[in-house]
């Protein structure tokens, strides 16, 4: 099966808002990405809907349809009633004049094939008498049955939806042509190439308005009148109803859309708590005038609904209702093939994410599953990782952090804009002398260490580091650097002890003055001595020298 839901995987920022949207769980996350499980997607849109980063993007189909035009088809659209809501103004008249100038060959209201559709309801309910009947108009619907409430199957409406009645009586009308319906849901993707042989290709209102403007089309403001268009109200909420004018009293007529609500009326279907009733159900809350390509791009469910109410008539179209075996649908279960895990896996998954006892287990929703149970189950089939649970992330990185800080040998304070602890280490209580944290936590720093640094470092927002300090009132060396954090408006000191480190620096300069003071003295003494021989030297030769030279003159007179 084509992919109707692409993922841009650069755009995804890892913030599980599909995940905590998608009503059936069927994301993926691996890789720091969201990935898009097809066998367990039933197409409801809400993805790409609430996606803040635009990662979802629905798969394009304008070039195939341009194809089909290209190649000589005859090309006939099937505009879906909501079109009135996205289109302001723009009636069918109107529209098909746009869409001839595009290349089709003609356009309809999806609204004829609602007629069909209607009609054939009334004779399942009038002839069929089945206990409980769930409209098939929308295929999310169908596909949560058929993929998630299998049981229900037997009461979902074996019926073709408005979409593929209208193509096949297009089909009949115009031998060999090409089908084209335009709407505002994905899931009708999905209907039209699974049951190919009735609509050819789907469009959005978002594709048709970019090849709009590509071909500098723009469909005139002008509204025609048809008071044979009762089945315009389909999109709406509770149309499909407001349509059907035989009611048997014997039944009970609900209306359910939105995605939850249809959940939950299936499971009470399946508890046997309702019968003799037909149910419309859409996934859309607001219907198919607020389906995803509106709700992202046009979102005015109000004004959407008053649109369509306001361009309905008050009658049937007139059109050939075709034999009931023309318009059954067969619908079957539709294989998850999801892994179901034992209590036993599930309780070992769970420790592994910290939650060694129920109380434990927050379900606060963060990770996009609605109790951590979920989550694990999630992990356990591949779709999650125990590394999306917040609450266990913010403890790992806090434990994390205080064995860090409690460990580190230097000393750790943090202080607010306003100079207040507000934490502060085992080392640096140790440092000061401080006996607990709770001693000075809130506190100013004054009363313990000069606020000067802190004060000069936020207002210059230059960082301070490794500067030597001696703090008197401790009698302690220390190597402190200040940063500022601005963002988050904090301050942190880092203090690295060095009182051993400086004494041993003053000792040594003090041996090595002491031993300086001992070499002068020594080279002093010397140099007296040096003089003190030298002088004696000197009296000593010049006594010699006069011995001598008495000595000489004795001998020269004899």
């Amino acid at each position: 099966m084509a992919e109707f839901l692409k993922l841009k995987k650069s755009n995804c920022k890892n913030c599980y808002k599909c995940i905590r949207h998608c009503p059936v769980k069927s994301i993926r996350f691996s890789g720091n990405q969201a990935n898009i499980i097809g066998d367990e997607c039933i197409l409801c849109g809400q993805c790409f809907v609430v996606c803040p980063q635009t990662a979802k993007e629905i798969a394009d189909s304008t070039e195939r349809v341009k194809y089909f035009i290209s190649s000589g088809e005859k090309v006939y659209a099937s505009v879906a009633p909501s079109f009135i809501a996205n289109y302001e103004g723009v009636g069918i008249d109107s529209l098909t004049e746009a869409l001839k100038k595009l290349g089709f060959a003609g356009a309809e209201e999806t609204a004829v094939g609602a007629t069909i559709v209607k009609t054939e309801y009334e004779r399942l309910i009038r002839e069929d008498k089945r206990d409980v009947l769930i409209s098939s108009c929308c295929n999310s619907v169908n596909l949560l049955i058929q993929k998630y409430y299998p049981e229900a199957l037997q009461y979902l409406a074996d019926v073709l939806s408005p979409m593929q009645a209208h193509c096949q009586d297009l089909k009949k009308r115009y031998p060999g042509c090409k089908t084209v319906f335009i709407g505002p849901c994905v899931s009708k993707k999905e209907e039209a190439a699974r049951y190919a042989d009735y609509t050819d290709e789907v469009l959005t209102f978002e594709e048709l308005t970019n090849w709009f403007k590509e071909a500098g089309v723009t469909p005139e403001k002008s509204l025609d009148s048809n008071n044979q268009s009762r089945a315009r109200l389909f999109p709406t909420t509770g149309g499909v109803l407001r349509t059907m004018q035989e009611r048997d009293p014997e039944y009970t007529y609900l209306v359910f859309d939105g995605i939850d609500n249809c959940k939950e009326a299936l499971e009470e279907i399946l508890e046997g708590k309702l019968h003799k009733c037909f149910i419309e159900m859409s996934t859309c809350a607001g219907s198919c005038a607020n389906g995803p390509v509106m709700e992202k791009y046009k979102r005015s469910p109000v004004a959407s609904a008053l649109s369509v109410n306001r361009y309905a008539g008050r009658e049937d179209f007139i059109v050939a209702q075709p034999d009931k075996k023309e318009l059954h649908k067969q619908m079957t279960m539709l294989d998850t093939k999801a892994a179901v895990p034992t209590e036993t896996e599930i309780s070992a998954i769970l420790r592994k994410m910290g939650k060694m006892r129920p109380e434990q287990e927050l379900n606060c929703g963060s990770c996009g599953y609605n109790t951590c149970r979920e989550k694990a189950v999630a992990i356990y089939r591949g779709k999650a990782d125990i590394s999306m649970c917040l609450p266990f992330l913010k403890d790992k990185a806090e434990s994390f952090s205080d064995n860090i800080i409690s460990n580190t040998p230097n000393a750790i304070i943090a202080l607010n804009e306003n100079l207040e602890i507000q934490q502060i280490n085992k080392a640096a209580l140790k440092l000061m002398n401080i006996g607990h944290a709770s001693d000075v936590m809130g506190e100013q720093v004054i009363r313990i260490l000069d606020p000067t640094p802190f004060m000069d470092v936020m207002q210059s927002n230059k960082h301070l580091r490794d500067e030597r300090k001696y703090l008197t009132e401790y009698d302690k060396y220390v190597e402190q650097t200040v940063i500022y954090d601005s963002e988050y408006r904090i301050i942190i000191c880092l203090m690295r002890d060095v009182t051993d480190e400086e004494k041993a620096k003053i000792r040594k300069e003090n041996v090595d003055k002491t031993t300086a003071d001992i070499a002068d003295k020594v080279v002093e003494n010397q140099m007296r001595i040096v003089q003190e021989i030298a002088s004696l030297l000197g009296e000593t030769a010049a006594e010699t020298k006069v011995a001598l030279m008495k000595l000489k003159e004795s001998i020269a007179d004899e």
